[in-house]
């Protein structure tokens, strides 16, 4: 397990926070496929939070993304680093999903965030934010839509609608298991949103959510729950 140390200049301020995500959301590339679905490696990354210790866990879980098999994890836990603000969850987990992604022994290659991309009020959510400071394609599949709307997809796997903003479309409902509850994907960056919701698809053979997210859930859960005991030994 890694020790997160919080990066020189992280935003403390609402403020400060805004003018970063202003600054670099027009680095997203959203011009390339990205890596072809079931090829490579996949890693989920996730966090989990101890609100009465004001901690964070983070974990990172490589798969082969041909057949969903771990090839690496690792975890990291450390303070909380900025103060609860919805659109700007990014700055409370990066330093933790960064020193996670950090301590993994093989490249992640493509990285499947529990959360947003451009589906995003300010179009710069964690995944984005995560793919510029790491150079990483990255795709968001987040659980519910934030404040965006959306029809109801058809009922079969693999159906979708856009998820809009306006009449912007800024990323997909998208149903992983007939009848159940759609997935919002969207891009992060170097991934166009028809392959990023090819990805999701293959990385839900059998659950509603990818493996990605249900392995780095499980592993950042432990990574808490570990960092508990320790503290409280």
């Amino acid at each position: 397990m890694t020790t997160v140390h919080l990066p020189p200049g992280w935003p403390t301020t609402e403020d400060e926070a805004r003018a970063v995500q202003d600054a670099l959301r027009t680095r997203v590339v959203r011009d390339e496929p990205g890596p072809p679905p079931g090829t490579g490696r996949v890693t989920g990354v996730d966090v989990a939070y101890d609100d009465a210790r004001d901690v964070v866990a983070a974990a990172a879980v490589v798969l082969d993304a041909a057949t969903l098999d771990v090839v690496a994890e690792a975890t990291a836990v450390g303070q909380v680093a900025f103060p609860y603000v919805p659109g700007l969850l990014a700055f409370r987990e990066l330093p933790a999903v960064l020193a996670a992604l950090d301590a993994l022994p093989v490249p992640p290659g493509l990285v499947v965030c529990d959360g947003y991309g451009l589906a995003h009020p300010r179009r710069f959510g964690l995944a984005a934010h995560l793919g510029v400071l790491t150079g990483l394609p990255a795709i968001g599949v987040a659980k519910n839509p934030f404040t965006f709307t959306h029809a109801d997809p058809a009922a079969p796997r693999g159906s979708s609608s856009p998820l809009l903003d306006g009449a912007e479309e800024v990323g997909r409902a998208l149903r992983t298991r007939d009848g159940v509850k759609p997935v919002y994907v969207s891009v992060g960056h170097r991934v166009d949103l028809d392959n990023a919701c090819a990805h999701t698809l293959a990385l839900t053979p059998a659950y509603r959510l990818p493996e990605t997210t249900r392995r780095a859930d499980a592993l950042c859960r432990r990574a808490l729950a570990r960092a508990r005991d320790t503290a409280g030994a």
